[in-house]
């Protein structure tokens, strides 16, 4: 009888700590059931507020940059954008590449404010006006809109840094030193710029006057003509300069519209080679009056390459990236950091002997 006993205790005890197991395992599951599913469901579809880093974060937001030029529709802008187009491909980011149909600061202005009003992430502009730009740029600052400039720049306290094409410098005197070889270091020459205002032109002329001063007395300048970036105006600047200085020996064009104007206007009035033409632009816009010698040198940089390198370093902008001395971007190459200015790279000669390498 005790063993009996003793066995249905056993029994009971065995079913007591069965009861009290299995409410401890219920008790269990439903906990971890829960966590396990949040766990699971959270590695499909993983939550940026709970479960990445924020770089992780930002890595999978997909950018919206804005891209203002000085004016859209002429040659130098337009491959600008398709540099652009390509960075916004390769970077999977939204690019709206929108500006003025004029170099018109108070129209480029409205641009910007377009912008704002399609809450894009970066706004990266070419100013018309260093100055007049400012106050449009601070706003969209305020509204938490990331600002950079890039080929002609704004003051300091508008935007984060400004990517330029060349050294200042180096580019200014460069461009007389093209002047001043085929001139023969003497005679008078005139200077075709585009807006009187825009910051970048204007640092070149002084160079170019530096320039000058320093190296070559023998060499006048005697007028500094605006045209506003309209091939138009450009041409009949040109037309201009011609008859108001007969003896002209050479024209200076700061602005890519300048020198195939300058050269046209050469060619109609039979001064080819007497009037000697260099200064900015692009290869195709060049190409037949450097062969035919109604103009002698043209220099650039590649304007695709500045707009793929305004994009790159904008969304890097976006991801906690900012850009470094001698960084190597990708289909651009080594850039160069002084302070807050990015310096692309050097500029470009090209004449008659190698213009057909180019194809922009």
């Amino acid at each position: 009888m005790r063993s009996g006993k003793i066995g249905i205790r056993r029994e009971r005890l065995c079913l007591l700590l069965a009861v009290l197991a299995s409410l401890f395992l219920v008790s269990a599951c439903r906990d971890r059931g829960a966590i396990s599913y949040k766990v699971i469901y959270e590695m499909d579809r993983p939550a940026a507020d709970e479960t990445a880093s924020p770089s992780e974060a930002a890595n999978s937001r997909r950018y919206k940059i804005g891209v203002v030029p000085k004016v859209t529709d002429i040659a130098y802008f337009d491959v600008v954008k398709q540099g652009a187009q390509e960075a916004a491909w390769d970077l999977d980011v939204d690019l709206l590449y929108e500006g003025p149909s004029t170099a018109d600061p108070d129209e480029q202005i409205e641009v910007i404010r377009g912008l704002m009003e399609k809450r894009v992430d970066v706004i990266a502009v070419s100013a018309n006006d260093p100055k007049k730009l400012v106050p449009v740029l601070r706003e969209a600052k305020e509204q938490g809109i990331r600002v950079i400039t890039w080929d002609a720049d704004t003051g300091p306290e508008a935007r984060e840094f400004f990517v330029n094409m060349a050294d200042p410098e180096t580019l200014g005197r460069h461009l007389l030193d093209t002047l001043a070889w085929s001139m023969g270091e003497k005679g008078e020459f005139a200077v075709m710029t585009g807006q009187l205002s825009a910051a970048n032109l204007n640092e070149w002329i002084d160079w170019i006057k530096v320039q000058r001063e320093q190296f070559y007395p023998g060499m006048k300048l005697v007028e500094i003509v605006p045209n506003d970036d309209d091939p138009k105006k450009a041409y009949e600047g040109a037309v201009g300069l011609l008859k108001r200085y007969p003896g002209l020996d050479g024209i200076i064009g700061t602005s890519s519209v300048g020198p195939p104007a300058a050269a046209e206007a050469v060619r109609e009035a039979k001064r080819a080679g007497e009037v000697r033409v260099v200064g900015l632009s692009t290869p195709e816009l060049m190409r037949s009056y450097l062969h035919e010698g109604s103009a002698q040198a043209a220099t650039l940089w590649s304007p695709k390459k500045l707009g793929y390198l305004t994009v790159v370093l904008a969304r890097n902008m976006m991801l906690g990236m900012l850009p470094y001395d001698d960084q190597t971007i990708a289909n651009v190459g080594n850039i160069r950091v002084h302070g807050d200015m990015i310096i692309m790279g050097e500029p470009l000669d090209f004449t008659k002997d190698n213009v057909d390498q180019y194809d922009f």
